[in-house]
């Protein structure tokens, strides 16, 4: 296969949860494969320090505040993509909040809040793009962000587990329903990665946890960001042409699904 099946020069892409970690991640990568790429986030200037890191190595991006639980930010941004490429080709739905409680600790507001950033603002995310891309006739790819806790039960994560759990629903349904157009919706299911997200401290704590998850996996260490922006550049590019509905598992061997 030819590299130039991972060339982007040309498209369009937006990228929420673009001020740090893996969106952060994803949007540079995008950008060296030549995408113009729209970088969101409810964090204004990690969004635009995202952008500033694109444009200064050479590449096209711009800024926006966006918050995945106000629909008009994520409307306006999309339409701001379109207006500066002529569509949207690329959309990737990465931001997202941890929760950390016991199924008996959780109460009904912490559900509510991860639901609504994690799992609707996913959803709103994949509406606003497949609706752009079916307007604009364009053949685009959809990237969802999932999580290795779909392939195991997970103490402590049982908001996060289940939002990322019917992020995968919502994948493999839209893929089904948008597929007649051309656009395609997949999702990346990360291991245990190190990300401002994860890394919330630099106690021994936190260094034993990364030990642990090291030793589950058959490679013996955790995932970096990067790990995972080259698993959403395979599926934003022509690279995945044939794939759609698929859950894509950059975990470091921890889980093996059939």
């Amino acid at each position: 296969m030819s590299l130039t099946a991972y060339d982007l020069t040309g498209r369009t892409a937006l990228v929420t949860g673009a001020a740090s970690g893996i969106g952060r991640a994803s949007a540079v990568l995008l950008a060296e494969a030549g995408a113009a790429v729209h970088c969101t986030d409810r964090d204004e200037k990690g969004a635009a320090d995202t952008a500033a890191l694109i444009t200064d190595t050479g590449g096209t991006a711009y800024s926006h505040t966006v918050d995945v639980m106000e629909r008009d930010s994520l409307t306006d941004a999309v339409a701001a993509a379109v207006r500066t490429g002529g569509r949207l080709d690329i959309a990737v739905a990465v931001a997202g909040i941890m929760h950390r409680s016991t199924v008996l600790e959780t109460e009904d507001a912490d559900l509510d809040r991860v639901l609504d950033i994690n799992f609707k603002g996913v959803l709103r995310t994949c509406q606003e793009a497949a609706r752009s891309m079916i307007a604009t006739r364009t053949r685009g790819s959809i990237v969802t962000m999932a999580s290795g806790a779909i392939d195991t039960g997970s103490p402590g994560l049982l908001c996060y587990g289940a939002a990322k759990a019917a992020v995968v629903q919502l994948t493999k349904t839209l893929a089904s329903e948008v597929g007649r157009h051309g656009i395609r919706v997949n999702a990346v299911a990360p291991g245990w990665i190190r990300t401002p997200m994860t890394d919330r401290d630099s106690s021994t704590a936190q260094h034993q946890v990364e030990e642990a998850m090291a030793g589950r996996s058959p490679l013996n260490r955790v995932g970096e960001a990067r790990d995972i922006a080259h698993a959403v550049l395979h599926l934003a590019s022509d690279a995945s042409s044939f794939t759609t509905g698929q859950i894509l598992r950059p975990n470091g061997g921890v889980a093996m699904p059939w």
